[in-house]
């Protein structure tokens, strides 16, 4: 798959209330959606300096990113994704050349699963973030085991 196609996939994936994007693909993308939904909030952010126009004022159902992170040193990249994502972002896209300032542990940490590789050159990498998957329940992660009130003040000083 190109990365325009992975991109238009996700964008079609469901319905947006309002869209982020930031790179020269994820633009092109999202202005050709923002004409499709001109009612719907559009944010696109500067390829020079995103971090500028961060926080957003409100959360966005989607972000698009690509042809940035290779760009900007790799703290800068990281305030991007984890500002995007801590801010109310429901899901992000990101599209990154394969190099070796950016590795798939970088993404693993703020959340990320890895696609899959991209065609075309330089190889790319799509890596997307979603909230609502972001943390999957499990049978230990709920307030019974908190907590154990039975040992409260046995171990007290």
């Amino acid at each position: 798959m190109t990365p325009q196609q992975s991109l238009a996939e996700i964008i079609d994936d469901r319905p947006l209330e309002s869209l982020l994007v930031c790179g020269v693909l994820s633009s092109r993308i999202g202005r050709a959606w923002h004409d499709r939904h001109p009612q719907g909030h559009y944010t696109e952010l500067s390829l020079s300096d995103p971090n500028a126009d961060l926080p957003p004022a409100a959360g966005h159902d989607l972000a698009l990113i690509d042809d940035v992170l290779d760009k900007l040193g790799h703290d800068d990249g990281m305030l991007l994704l984890g500002q995007l994502r801590n801010f109310g972002t429901h899901r992000i896209a990101v599209i990154v050349a394969d190099t070796p300032g950016w590795q798939l542990n970088d993404f693993l940490g703020l959340g990320f699963q890895r696609q899959g590789h991209l065609q075309g050159t330089p190889e790319r990498t799509l890596y997307t973030y979603n909230i609502d998957s972001y943390n999957r329940r499990r049978a230990w992660n709920n307030p019974q085991y908190w907590a154990n009130p039975d040992m409260w003040d046995k171990a007290r000083w």
